[in-house]
């Protein structure tokens, strides 16, 4: 079964990620990034009262979300959706796909599986931030500023 994955979450290893308020995860990776380039899927947990990310959008990327346990809410830039277990959310890639998640809970961990495709290069929208992020696979992730947009000539 060469290059076959059979794991559960109990096998993997957390990476925690609690740099800036309000977010905070703890992500388990099946598919390491620098290993697979067609698929990411991971386990997550976010403690309560926490955001996975900011709300943001892909332009050539779908996410999907099967949530396991606890209860949540799905934030896009029109609505707020009620999230709990048993759940699917998926997030085409565009504008329309737009999405975070926050654990609603005062106690419990929201607990999901999220599965990517990995289109490479990406480029991810943060429209509440006028922020763009452009992902390579096994390259750093960059980050800009809308407004700092430069004529296709400049310094040229």
């Amino acid at each position: 079964m060469s290059g076959i994955i059979i794991t559960s979450q109990k096998k993997l290893v957390a990476h925690h990620k609690d740099e800036h308020e309000p977010y905070e995860y703890y992500k388990y990776e099946v598919t390491p990034r620098k290993d697979f380039s067609q698929a990411y899927i991971c386990f997550y947990e976010i403690p309560p009262q926490k955001y996975n990310y900011p709300i943001h959008y892909h332009d050539f990327n779908t996410e999907a979300f099967y949530i396991i346990s606890g209860e949540g809410l799905l934030i896009t830039e029109d609505d707020t959706s009620p999230i709990k277990a048993g759940d699917i959310v998926v997030c085409p890639s565009g504008k329309e796909g737009g999405h975070q998640l926050f654990n609603s809970s005062s106690s419990q961990l929201l607990t999901y599986i999220d599965f990517d495709t990995t289109h490479s290069p990406d480029v991810i929208h943060y429209p509440h931030s006028q922020k763009i992020g452009i992902i390579q696979h096994n390259v750093s992730s960059q980050f800009y500023k809308e407004e700092d947009q430069a004529d296709y000539y400049e310094g040229e």
